[in-house]
Parts: C-alpha cells; sequence; structure tokens
C-alpha cells in the first residue's frame, strides 16, 4: 500500500515539474523584450547629483542598459550592484513588470560638506563620512578648508558636521569650516565680520567614543556661540569683533577690529578738539587743579595790585595833607604878626598925638 502512495505522489511531482517548465519556456515570454525604463530618483531636485540621463549612462557604460533587451537577460541584481557602487549612489532598486517595464529606484547620497583643504583635495563629505568625489554638483554647502587629512574628515569633520546641519540656525548661518594645523576649529558665520574659534575636538579612537564626545562638545560650544549672539552682539554690533574664542568653558575672549580701533582712538581725540572750540563745553567742564591756582593766583595779583594802588594812593594824601596845614599855618602866622605890627603901630600914633596935646 505505501509503495502504491509513493508512485502517485512522484507521479504528482513530475507532472508539476513539467507543468512549470513548459510554462517558464513559453515561447512568447522568450520574445518579450523590455519596452520602458523607469527610473526614480529620490531628492534629485534637494541633491541634483544624479538624473535619469546619469543612470542610463553609467548603465550604457557597462553594457547592460535594458532598453530592447528581451526581459529573460535582463537580470535586476546586476543592475542594482552597478549602481550601488557608483559614489553618488546610496541604495538601488530594480525590478521587471510583467507588462515588459524595467523600474528602478535610486537614493542619492546626501553631501553635508565640501573640502578644499591645502593639500589639493577636493571632494564631498556624506553623513556617513564617505567621500564623494568632486563633480559639475553646485549647491550652498559649507566649505571645509585647512589642513584636513582624509580621516581627520572622515573621523571627526563629517560628526561636526552632522551636529551643524540638525540645527536650522547653524545649518542656514555658517559658510566655512577651518582646520588649522594643530587641528583647532574655526567656524566663519555668514553674519558679522569675525570668525570663531571653537577650540580642538576631543580625540577618540573607538568610533562609538568619538561620536558621543564630538557631538556634545560641539552642541556646548554652539549653544555658547549662540547665547553670545543673542545677549553680546546684538547690543555691541556684530561687526565689532574680528575675532571671537570661545574654547574656555568659563570665558569668552573677543578681539576688536584694528581699523574699529583706531577709529575709536581717532574718536577719542576728536571730541577733545571740538570741546576746545565751544567755550560753552569749557565752562561746563571743572577746571583742573592747576588752572584753579592759576585763577586764584591772578585773582590774588589783582587784588594785591589794587591795595598797593590804594595805599599808594592813601599814603600820597597823607603827604599831602602836613605840607598843606604847614602851609595855612604859615599863613596864620605870616598875618598873625602883621596884625601885630598894625596894632602896636597904632598904638604908638596915640601914644605920640596923646604927647603932643600934652605938650
Amino acid at each position: 500500500m505505501k509503495r502504491y502512495i509513493i508512485i502517485i505522489l512522484d507521479i504528482i511531482i513530475a507532472g508539476y515539474i513539467v507543468f512549470a517548465v513548459t510554462s517558464f519556456n513559453n515561447p512568447k515570454r522568450l520574445v518579450t523584450k523590455c519596452t520602458k525604463v523607469e527610473i526614480d530618483i529620490a531628492d534629485e531636485t534637494t541633491y541634483g547629483f544624479l538624473d535619469a540621463k546619469e543612470i542610463k549612462a553609467i548603465l550604457e557604460r557597462k553594457g547592460i542598459y535594458p532598453m530592447g533587451r528581451r526581459l529573460d537577460d535582463i537580470s535586476p541584481r546586476n543592475i542594482e550592484s552597478i549602481l550601488n557602487h557608483s559614489p553618488f549612489v546610496s541604495t538601488a532598486q530594480c525590478h521587471k513588470t510583467i507588462d515588459g517595464h524595467v523600474v528602478i529606484t535610486v537614493t542619492q547620497r546626501s553631501p553635508l560638506v565640501r573640502i578644499k583643504s591645502e593639500r589639493g583635495d577636493d571632494y564631498y563629505l556624506d553623513e556617513n563620512g564617505g567621500i564623494m568625489p568632486n563633480s559639475k554638483y553646485v549647491s550652498d554647502l559649507i566649505i571645509v578648508t585647512g589642513e584636513v587629512s582624509r580621516t581627520f574628515a572622515r573621523r571627526y569633520i563629517s560628526i561636526l558636521a552632522r551636529v551643524i546641519m540638525a540645527d536650522d540656525f547653524w545649518r542656514n548661518n555658517i559658510v566655512q569650516i577651518n582646520v588649522q594645523h594643530d587641528l583647532g576649529i574655526e567656524i566663519v558665520p555668514r553674519v558679522g565680520d569675525h570668525i570663531v574659534f571653537l577650540g580642538y575636538l576631543p580625540l577618540s579612537a573607538k568610533q562609538s567614543e568619538r561620536d558621543e564626545e564630538v557631538t556634545v562638545f560641539v552642541r556646548e560650544k554652539l549653544k555658547r556661540l549662540r547665547n553670545f549672539y543673542r545677549y553680546g552682539l546684538s547690543v555691541a554690533g556684530w561687526n565689532k569683533y574680528q575675532r571671537i574664542d570661545i574654547q574656555y568653558d568659563n570665558q569668552i575672549i573677543c578681539k576688536k577690529h584694528p581699523e574699529l580701533m583706531r577709529i575709536q582712538k581717532s574718536a577719542v581725540v576728536v571730541p577733545e578738539v571740538h570741546e576746545a572750540d565751544h567755550p560753552a563745553v569749557e565752562a561746563a567742564a571743572p577746571p583742573e587743579n592747576s588752572e584753579l591756582r592759576k585763577a586764584q593766583e591772578a585773582s590774588g595779583d589783582k587784588n594785591r595790585n589794587a591795595v598797593k594802588t590804594s595805599a599808594t594812593a592813601a599814603s600820597h594824601e597823607q603827604k599831602n595833607k602836613p605840607s598843606n596845614d604847614k602851609k595855612a599855618s604859615s599863613a596864620s602866622a605870616s598875618k598873625q604878626p602883621a596884625q601885630s605890627k598894625g596894632s602896636s603901630s597904632s598904638s604908638t600914633n596915640k601914644s605920640s598925638k596923646s604927647k603932643g596935646r600934652t605938650s
């Protein structure tokens, strides 16, 4: 009984295999060719590294562009593998439809910054630290300059760029990152004529620790800088400082523009000149001690001169008074003898007359 059952099952399986083989080798299917290629690129307008023409050119260079080919000769896995090797492709998917269409869906790699180092390198860096070659792509990306090695860019600049791009304020405000020879990080904002020195990124050999430490470091620095923008530069002026140093935790060091310092020095001198030209301003200002002493000495000299003049006049008056008295007394004295002479003469005449009568 079991033997008959096994024979029946073998016959059923064999019939199924024959049916499957004949269905797959349908002559109609063998002559079916690809009549249309649909290429869908995600974020084409945002990044613009790839378009349908570029995808077609890549597949044509490899000799596997599906248009006009038999569907059985088209390998979706092979198309995906070729596209995934492109430096601008993040993911690629391909499938065939029963109506003879080949659908290709591509996701682009998203560039964060553009590296233009002193070593002559010119490439893009994506969010995963991958290097993308320079192309015709033009966008408002942050430019990274200075002493940037590819290793430092992949391990540290990519993390710094991710933190910046995650914040709308800094993504729209930072235009350049500069790496100094000692690996110090400078950023150039879009608003204001100054450079900000962040300090030195924490170095770590482990990727997990490096990601966390650099992320915390950059977030804290940008938070302090944003507060300084809000409560400091908004009052002092966006173009007042040439360099803003926030590498230290407890202080922010600012360096003024040399031209602004020169202008401020001249501005201090100019009011002093104008104040000398305006007596009202001088009168309002309190005199210095030397000037006060000079004024007192001048007033004292005037008083002393006045006293001397009055004393001289008084002495002259006193000198003139005795002479006048002497003249008056001499005049009276001269008058008195004359009068006595007159009286004596009159008395003599009287006596002579009396003698004449007697005789």
